[in-house]
């Protein structure tokens, strides 16, 4: 009998939390529908370039499962600084040329075989092998390191923030505040002020342990590496902080994570969405990570500075800007000035 009443008022409690509800249904099926946008592909979109080679070359080549350009060597080198190619055959008839890419491993098997079928030869054999970025050491952890800290330290200063501001709120610490002649923006100046100082420490520890401890593959500044990461924990701490505005409790903050946070792994370079659809690819314009991750990627695997990165690095600002105004015109909620 006791099991019945207690069963009872779970469900009761249940049906009056509308959000929880609506959150198991819902966030399976739309982590589900991600997972079939991004994964039921059977294309995996791998581009060469080719210079001074015979057209039995190119017709040979265009006809395997690669995508053949044929461009200037100039053209092409800064086609592959800028990762636009992933290869660049350079034809010699002696000893052709061969320079992969080098910061996705996952292609250079692809590239090689392809070469090699379209050659009837051993690739190793006939043509020389070079890497423009990254080396044959190179593996999928060091080719995913990068999004991988963006992730984390993304996803846990959204948890950490939000929470903290959440028991700020709900402990009435925030409304005592609100009755002093602070302004809203003041307010969350120096939330967002107190948490970033955390924030840098974090980024600090997370950066400075994948790569010295695990041994991540690192090529770029250390510097601008901390300082991405930095943009990027600010842009968590600040929507962590607009969204804990919608939460009665904690957990009610944590239902935002399959909403908020699982969709922005999809589209962070995780998973390869080159070959999707263009309306599925513009799904991660709008996911502050996919430029975090964007950056990570070009300052660590390609020595990228940050005039090579202003996109990113201004869309992370905006992102970070809008987040802190709407903190700002959130808190009329709780006072109006």
């Amino acid at each position: 009998m006791n099991i019945i009443i207690v069963a009872k008022r779970i469900l009761r409690q249940f049906v009056r939390d509308k959000r929880s509800m609506a959150l198991m249904i819902m966030a399976p099926m739309l982590v589900l529908t991600l997972l079939w946008l991004v994964l039921d592909t059977d294309d995996r979109s791998i581009e060469i370039a080719v210079t001074d080679a015979p057209e039995s070359v190119y017709e040979r080549l265009a006809s395997g499962s690669i995508e053949v350009r044929a461009l200037p060597e100039e053209e092409a080198q800064e086609a592959l600084n800028e990762a636009g190619i992933d290869a660049l055959l350079r034809w010699d008839e002696n000893r052709p040329l061969l320079i992969l890419e080098g910061s996705d491993p996952t292609s250079h098997g692809v590239i090689q075989t392809a070469i090699q079928q379209a050659m009837g030869v051993n690739l190793r054999d006939v043509v020389n092998v070079q890497y423009w970025h990254g080396s044959e050491d190179m593996n999928m952890f060091h080719y995913t390191g990068p999004v991988l800290v963006g992730f984390f330290i993304f996803f846990f200063v959204f948890i950490v923030g939000g929470v903290s501001f959440l028991r700020e709120r709900t402990g009435g610490t925030l409304e005592r505040v609100l009755t002093t002649p602070i302004q809203r923006y003041e307010l969350v100046g120096g939330y967002l002020l107190g948490f970033g100082l955390f924030t840098i420490i974090q980024s600090l520890i997370i950066v400075l342990f994948s790569i010295y401890l695990l041994d991540m593959y690192m090529v770029g500044s250390l510097w601008r590496v901390l300082f991405i990461t930095v943009l990027l924990a600010l842009t968590a701490l600040s929507l962590g902080t607009l969204l804990s505005a919608y939460a009665k409790n904690e957990f009610q903050m944590f239902q935002f994570v399959p909403l908020v946070i699982v969709p922005q792994v999809f589209f962070s370079g995780l998973f390869p969405v080159e070959g999707l659809a263009g309306w599925i690819q513009a799904i991660g314009k709008f996911m502050p990570l996919t430029y975090g991750a964007e950056a990570l990627r070009g300052i660590m695997l390609r020595d990228e500075n940050l005039g090579e990165l202003q996109w990113p690095v201004f869309m992370l600002l905006a992102f970070f800007l809008a987040f802190t105004l709407l903190n700002v015109k959130v808190l009329k909620r709780y006072r109006r000035l």
